[in-house]
This record gives C-alpha cells, structure tokens and sequence, in this order.
C-alpha cells in the first residue's frame, strides 16, 4: 500500500491541466473537489442537478461505514438465489423477461460468492472504505454541513434470536479487518433502540460506523464547494468521445463537443457505454432500488437499522424515516413497479408497529453494480487520459470521498493512498 499523499503534495499535474468529469452524483463531486484541490480546471458533465431526486446519491440509505467489508455475494448464496428471486415479498426482484438481461452478471455474481473470493473482496472493500471520513472530513469542513455526518452507529437486527450466530463468517470477517462488532441481546437492542417492534431478538452493533441524514443535501453542499473553487457544470448528456491520435480529445454532448486533456468516467449505471467507447468491457449492471420515505414517522429511531431476516434499511432522515433496499434487475428503460416500494412499507411497519404512513414519497433509481461488489477505480488500458470511477453499487456514498481522492492522485500521477490492484477492469 502505498503511503497517503495530503493535497498540498500534489504537485502541478503532468498531463494537463484541463479535466472533463461525466457523472456529477456523489462520486463525480468527491473527484471535482480534490481535483480542484490538486491544481486542476474541472467541467462536470451531467443532464441533472447535483444533489437531485433524479440522482443515485439521492437515494442512497445514507450510510458511511468504514468498516464496511461485507460482499453483497456471500458463500451459500448459490442455494439461496432460486429461493430468494422466487418470494414475490423477497429483497431481490427479476422479472422472466428480463433474465436474458442479467443472466450473464448474475453467474459472475455467483462466482464471486466463493469463500476464497470473497475474503479477496472483503479486503478490497475495507481498504477503500476504512477512509471515508478521512476524506469526507475536510470537504464537509470547507463546506460548512458538518451536520450531515453523525457518528451513532449501526445496528443489525434479527427475528432469530440465534441469528448472530448463524452470522458468524460475517461477523468473522468484519473482526479479523479490525471492526468493531457489539452482540446485543433482546433487552440491549430495545434499551438501545425502543421503538424496534417485539419480533427483533437479537442484534450486531456497529458503534464505529455513521449515518448520513440527507445524501441529497450533502451532495449539492459539495457542488457548491466545488463551483466555488471554479468548477463549472455542463447541463447536457455525454454521448461520446472525440479521438485524437493519442486518444480522446473532448467528450461528444447534445450540446457540442468539451474539449479536456483527461477525462473522468463517473457516470454510475451509465458508465459501461462510456468505457466501451475507450476500449473497456466492465460488467456493470442497474442494480435498481427503491426506497419510501415516511414523512409522518416519528419513531426517535437514532441509529440506521438493518433487517438481517428481511434485508431492508430503516434510516432516521431530516424529513422522517428512509426504508430502503430492494434490488430489481430490470432492462434499461423498464419503467418502476412501484410494488417493490409498497412492499418497503409493510416491512417498515414489521419493524416498528404503528408507523404512521400517513405520508409517504416513493423513489427508484439505478444503483451501478459489478459482480463482486467493488467498483473500478483506474485509468482506461487503451487510453491512458481517461480515469475510471464508477461501478460502487449500494456503497456509492461511502466510497465518494476516498475515491475522490484517489482520482486527484492518478490525473496528477502520483502515488495513491491505497494499492489500485483489485479495482482494476482486467479483474473481469
């Protein structure tokens, strides 16, 4: 691993001074911030408003878990899938039509839930992710919304009481990377958090982990740090590349060609066309997501809850309760089945009896999956001034700042703070 390099290291970058960013969600903000930071001009390119409902990073359960290390494919779960893709009420949806579709990612999917695989994962992802305040820290100081970060921790809870102990690879796992597990009893998860309904048992404890009260807010508080430093925002599609001998020259938009000297490809479930164009397959999939928000909630739930049994997130948020984590693998341009968000609510209602649903808004969007849960963080093979940062899945969030970063160093070419090795496309 290579030692953290601060911004004022960064010395005058070598490949020019101009960057073009496709994708301003959480991850292309993060890049914008450090690579003003590290001498850069920066134009992100993007059809949406940073920070808006038409955004992943909106959407987004809010957590920021450095210890997060756990691969959304785990060993079993070749047994598991049939059973889990048939339960109509199940976390994972896929319509018959669509199987084509996804057929091919979810074999890599399985694949990669072999036990020695996923230890290699577990790794990757503690290693991106153990730095996510380090780097969130000093935007969100700048900023001044110190208070979209709160450091309560994060509890799993299970209807099992035994459950903890079933979750033994899980929780082995998270120790042996150096995160800090609680295993709470029945009496402990209700002193911890009393509105949990009587059905919860028995709980995993994360104290070192955080929460995020507003993903949408913290999003367009760090655009308006970047624009203050001299970003500008391209309000257009990115369609193409413009080559050049030495590769691309300027990104193709419906509103005329950007011209740069390296370019960013952060653009979420969007960005496998994009990487195709430079010469990169990545197999990338919408791993699309609802969530409900529950306005009228008043729960004085405190800390981000997880359903072990039920695999849904219960969130405290400024404007109420976040119920979130269904997966769809749909065909692009499928509209939403907004059944998967009313199923979030009678979860929620599981969870805590007598929630209010007086007033919900339902949401959808397109999380970027890989296979193996980790993202592609590297510049393109074929052409070297063009960096990937894309592909983070339900992590987005928590891995902005680091990958931000981590982008600053490789435009600058400069020694990351961590090895780039196992996000790397060849991987695939």
């Amino acid at each position: 691993m290579s030692e953290a390099v601060s911004i004022s290291d960064v010395a005058s970058p070598a490949r020019g001074r101009r960057v073009a960013i496709i994708g301003a969600g959480a991850v292309g903000t993060c890049c914008a911030n450090y690579l003003l930071d590290a001498g850069f001009e920066v134009e992100v390119i993007d059809t949406v408003e940073p920070g808006g409902p038409d955004q992943c990073s909106y959407g987004n359960a809010g957590g920021l878990s450095p210890g997060s290390c756990i691969p959304n494919a785990m060993p079993g779960l070749i047994a598991e899938l049939p059973g889990i893709l048939l339960d109509p009420e199940g976390p994972v949806s896929l319509r018959i039509l669509d199987l084509p579709h996804a057929l091919p990612w979810l074999i890599r999917f399985l694949w990669s839930s072999r036990h020695r695989r996923v230890e290699r994962i577990s790794d990757a992802m503690i290693a991106l992710n153990r730095h996510t305040f380090d780097f969130y820290n000093p935007l969100i100081k700048q900023a001044g919304c110190e208070d979209l970060i709160r450091y309560h921790g994060q509890l799993i809870v299970y209807e099992d009481p035994t459950g903890p102990s079933k979750s033994k690879l899980s929780i082995a796992m998270r120790r042996a990377r150096g995160v800090k597990v609680e295993i709470l009893d029945d009496r402990q998860i209700h002193e911890l958090e009393p509105a949990l309904g009587p059905a919860y048992k028995a709980g995993v404890f994360l104290p070192e982990q955080g929460q995020c009260p507003n993903p949408g807010r913290l999003v367009a508080n760090l655009w308006r740090l970047a624009a203050s430093k001299g970003a500008k925002l391209n309000r257009t599609r990115a369609k193409g590349f413009v080559f050049g001998p030495n590769g691309p020259t300027a990104v193709i938009t419906e509103n005329g060609a950007v011209q740069a000297d390296q370019f960013v490809i952060a653009a979420g479930a969007f960005s496998g066309p994009l990487a195709r164009q430079v010469g990169t397959t990545v197999p990338l999939i919408s791993e699309r997501g609802y969530h409900v928000m529950v306005e009228s909630a008043r729960t004085g739930l405190r800390v981000q809850t997880n359903s072990a049994s039920r695999k849904f997130v219960a969130a405290p948020m400024e404007d109420g309760l976040r119920l979130s984590g269904t997966v769809e693998f749909a065909r692009p341009g499928t509209g939403p089945f907004w059944k998967r968000a009313d199923l979030l609510v009678r979860q929620g209602q599981h969870m805590f009896p007598g929630l209010d649903v007086s007033s919900v808004k339902r949401w959808m969007g397109n999380r970027p999956g890989t296979p193996d849960s980790i993202p592609v963080i590297e510049r393109a093979p074929r052409h070297n001034n063009v960096i990937f940062a894309f592909g983070h899945g339900h992590q987005g969030l928590i891995g902005a700042s680091v990958t931000g970063k981590l982008v600053a160093e490789i435009a600058a070419d400069r020694p990351t703070t961590i090895d780039l090795s196992p996000y790397r496309s060849t991987r695939f």
